[in-house]
């Protein structure tokens, strides 16, 4: 995480002035009482910043990615700092039937937040070897579940598989690699929702899709993104397209609102998708931070960032490669690039 960052800061190329909001950014504080009714319709959506979302979908109740600590971060005096509070205390949170867990870097699996939900009894299915982790942190070992790619777990009334992801994993330098990322299928019986985690762009969305979709809404990271790391973060462009191939309905994008983590705008992610989405007529939901939404009785969500300046695709391109070697990319289609 803070490698990329690093990376793209050796290459020359400054943060922009506005990847961290100036002021307070517009969210949606509560104490979880909008949970105490379920969703009319079935799917509801909450946002937290970042990857952490809630989904509550045909019965269930399913938490991603929670990190409610003031930093993603091995230590609590530095690294990125998130911009404001959370939106609602943790054990606010309704009880819950699983919480997923896509990788093992500090703004997805965050010690504080794990020990908070366990001591709930909370219920974890995390890929292949990040149940070590959570063991080490006294996490019974009843409440965790490990799944490789394409294994199913029950969690409630839903079926939770572990998908395949382009990405990385590790703690520290001397761990890295030695644990699974994955995203996640949760398919219910009348709804079906994509959680993306952190993935470059691939092939195989495409396979995800046809397996497992069509999903009801896609959760797909859209932020901190840059051309020194563009198979570890896919970019706005290419989640839109990636929600093409998962044969998605709803596109919330995710993984930006919370952290600086790559030298961008912080509001270039949203700006970006909603660009590309509109060259692809491709329906998009942008909740505030905490903020609930119910994809099938709303039809849109209300522009809650400020309107500040923002590199297109065109002047900061992030394709992924093939094959490792930048001679070989991923093509867009026409006009997806947003300008």
């Amino acid at each position: 995480m803070w490698s990329n960052l690093w990376a793209s800061l050796r290459r020359g190329l400054a943060p922009s002035p506005t990847s961290a909001p100036s002021g307070e950014v517009d969210r949606l504080a509560s104490h979880g009482d909008q949970f105490d009714t379920p969703p009319s319709s079935g799917l509801r959506i909450t946002w937290f910043g970042h990857s952490s979302t809630l989904v509550e979908i045909d019965g269930a109740r399913v938490l991603t990615d929670p990190i409610w600590s003031e930093r993603a971060s091995p230590v609590h005096w530095a690294g990125p700092k998130r911009w404001y509070e959370p939106v609602l205390p943790i054990d606010a949170l309704p009880p819950l039937d699983a919480v997923l867990v896509s990788h093992d870097h500090y703004d997805h699996l965050d010690m504080g937040s794990v020990s908070a939900l366990a001591a709930r009894g909370a219920r974890f299915i995390v890929p292949l070897g990040i149940g070590a982790h959570l063991a080490y942190w006294g996490v019974p070992e009843a409440q965790i579940s490990e799944l490789d790619w394409l294994q199913t777990e029950s969690a409630g009334p839903v079926e939770v598989t572990a998908t395949p992801a382009r990405h990385a994993s590790g703690r520290i330098n001397p761990q890295a690699n030695q644990t699974l990322f994955a995203s996640y299928a949760i398919i219910g019986r009348n709804h079906r929702v994509y959680f993306s985690g952190d993935t470059g762009y691939f092939a195989a969305l495409a396979s995800i899709g046809h397996a497992y979709g069509p999903f009801d809404v896609t959760l797909i990271e859209s932020g901190q993104y840059n051309d020194t790391w563009p198979d570890w973060h896919m970019g706005p462009e290419q989640a839109v397209e990636a929600h093409r191939q998962l044969r998605g309905k709803v596109l919330i994008p995710i993984h930006w609102g919370l952290f600086t983590l790559a030298p961008h705008g912080w509001t270039e992610p949203v700006e970006r998708v909603l660009a590309a989405a509109r060259c692809q007529a491709v329906r998009v939901m942008t909740p505030r931070p905490g903020e609930s939404v119910e994809p099938e009785k709303q039809s849109v969500t209300a522009r809650w960032w400020p309107d500040l300046a923002w590199e297109s695709a065109a002047q900061s391109p992030v394709l992924s490669t093939r094959d490792g070697t930048t001679e070989n990319r991923f093509v867009l289609p026409p006009c997806s690039s947003g300008d």
